[in-house]
């Protein structure tokens, strides 16, 4: 995202954010970085460490989980303004599935050593992010 402003207007679009005051979706502006990746390329890779969460701004891809029998399931198809990787945001455990880029794909970054060091000035934002994350957690626990 070329500037600050626009960013946060982004970012006030993605549902993770959407109940962020505009000054909160400001510090998350400053510390996002963009990344580019091409069509077939691995974003995030199941099993491997997870540093933080992903927005698509433009592109398109699909997480995609290797069951134990080795067979593949595409789990999930994100595009502009979905997001993956917030448990990575909280807990540094290994990605529960890989996402590729099925067209070429930029995100916004967003490390869990910044998001942390955010939360901890600002436990509303906390609090508001923890709520949406919930709330999805037990959507996704419905499906099942």
């Amino acid at each position: 995202m070329p500037d600050l402003q626009e960013t946060v207007q982004f970012l006030s679009k993605v549902p993770l954010f959407q109940s962020l005051k505009r000054g909160q979706l400001e510090r998350l502006a400053r510390v996002v970085t963009v990344r580019e990746y091409k069509a077939d390329e691995d974003i995030v890779t199941q099993g491997k460490g997870g540093a933080g969460l992903f927005v698509i701004v433009s592109g398109k891809a699909e997480a995609v989980r290797v069951r134990a029998d080795g067979s593949k399931a595409t789990v999930n198809i994100f595009v502009r303004t979905d997001f993956f990787g917030e448990l990575a945001l909280l807990h540094e455990g290994p990605r529960t599935a890989s996402v590729v880029a099925t067209e070429p794909t930029k995100c916004l970054a967003l490390a869990r050593w910044d998001f942390v060091s955010i939360l901890r000035d600002d436990v509303e934002m906390a609090i508001l992010i923890l709520e949406e994350i919930a709330f999805r957690f037990r959507m996704a626990l419905e499906v099942l």
